[in-house]
C-alpha cells in the first residue's frame, strides 16, 4: 500500500542518520519515535559527480541498525539528502512539451552548459508549476548524477530497506512546514539548515522562486550569510518587482533562531515569523517534543510524511 498508518523518513547527511516514524494524517502528524546514527569522519562526502559514501560497509551498518530502533513494521523509507548532492532549479519555457520525452530533452539541452557534470549521465525529474502570463511554461526541475544517486539506493537496500521515494531537504523541509506555506497568497520561507542557506518564494503555494547555497564554515550571524542572504532576496526583487509586502518566514536551529530571524529582519525590513518544527507536530510517547530535538529531525519528518494521507 502506498499510504499506511505509520511512515518512516530517514535523513542522509555527512554528520550521519536520523529516521523520524510519523503516524496520524499530513493535516496532522504525530511523531511515534526518532532515532539518529552518527557516521564517523570519511563514512560519507558530498560530491556531485562522485560516489558519495566512502565507508560502505559502516554506512550500512548505521543505516540497518538506526532503522531498527524505529521498531517500524515495515521496510519502506523515504529518503532525504543534503540538497548539495544535486540540484534544484526552476526554470520558464517557451510554448507546451508534446510529451515527457521531449520535456526531458529539452531539459536536457537547456541545462547541458550550466551544470558541472555530465548531463546525459542524470537522472532527472521535473514537474509542471503554472502557465505564465505570456504562456510560458514554469517548472521545477530536479537532477543528481546516476553514480551518486545508484550508490544511495543500493546501499539502502543493502540495509534491508525498500527506499520508495529519494529526494532533497529542500522538498521535506517545505512539506513539513506546508500549511503555512501552502496557506499565504505571497511568502517568502528562509531558512538554516545544516550547511544550507535556502531562500524560497511562494504564490499560491507554488514555488516561483528559489536559491539554495552551500554556506559551509560560515555561522548564523557573519558577513558572509547576510551577503549570501541580500544576494539571494536582490535577485528575488529583480524577477519580481510587483511583489510587494511578501509574508515571510524563517527557519533555523533554535541556538541560532533568534539571531537569524534577525538577520532576515535587517535584510527585508520585515521581522519574520518563525517556524519551529514542535508546533509541526504532535509527539508520541516515546517521541521528544522539544524543538532543540525536533528541529534535527526536519527533513526527516518531512520525508515520512510523503507516505502519509
Amino acid at each position: 500500500m502506498l499510504f499506511s498508518k505509520t511512515s518512516a523518513g530517514m535523513e542522509i547527511s555527512t554528520t550521519g542518520v536520523k529516521c523520524a516514524l510519523v503516524g496520524g494524517t499530513r493535516s496532522a502528524p504525530r511523531v511515534v519515535q526518532v532515532a539518529h546514527a552518527p557516521f564517523p569522519e570519511n563514512t560519507l562526502r558530498v560530491s556531485l559527480r562522485e560516489q558519495n559514501v566512502l565507508d560502505s560497509e559502516l554506512f550500512v551498518e548505521r543505516i540497518r541498525a538506526v532503522h531498527n530502533l524505529l521498531l517500524s513494521s515495515s521496510d519502506r523509507v523515504a529518503v532525504t539528502l543534503p540538497d548539495s548532492v544535486g540540484r534544484v532549479l526552476l526554470l520558464d519555457f517557451e510554448g507546451r512539451f508534446k510529451s515527457r520525452v521531449e520535456a526531458l530533452d529539452l531539459i536536457r539541452w537547456k541545462l547541458k552548459k550550466s551544470i558541472p557534470f555530465d548531463i546525459e549521465d542524470t537522472h532527472l525529474d521535473y514537474q509542471q508549476l503554472s502557465v505564465r502570463d505570456n504562456g510560458d511554461l514554469a517548472i521545477l526541475v530536479a537532477l543528481v548524477s546516476r553514480a551518486v544517486i545508484s550508490q544511495y539506493e543500493e546501499l539502502v537496500v543493502k540495509a534491508g530497506l525498500s527506499p520508495y521515494r529519494i529526494d532533497f531537504n529542500v522538498f521535506n523541509i517545505c512539506r513539513c512546514f506546508d500549511r503555512h506555506l501552502s496557506g499565504v497568497d505571497n511568502g517568502i520561507l528562509v531558512y538554516l539548515y545544516g550547511s544550507t542557506l535556502g531562500v524560497m518564494a511562494f504564490s499560491d503555494g507554488v514555488p516561483e522562486f528559489m536559491r539554495i547555497k552551500d554556506v559551509s564554515g560560515a555561522s548564523a550571524l557573519d558577513s558572509r550569510m547576510f551577503r549570501e542572504l541580500n544576494s539571494s532576496l536582490l535577485v528575488y526583487r529583480e524577477k519580481f518587482p510587483e511583489k510587494n509586502s511578501p509574508s515571510l518566514f524563517s527557519m533555523a536551529a533554535p541556538d541560532v533562531s533568534l539571531a537569524f530571524q534577525e538577520m532576515v529582519a535587517e535584510a527585508t525590513g520585515t521581522l519574520p515569523l518563525m517556524l519551529e518544527t514542535k508546533t509541526e507536530v504532535t509527539p508520541g510517547n516515546s517521541a521528544p517534543g522539544d524543538q532543540a530535538t525536533l528541529f534535527t529531525y526536519t527533513a526527516a519528518i518531512g520525508a515520512a510524511l510523503r507516505g502519509l494521507r
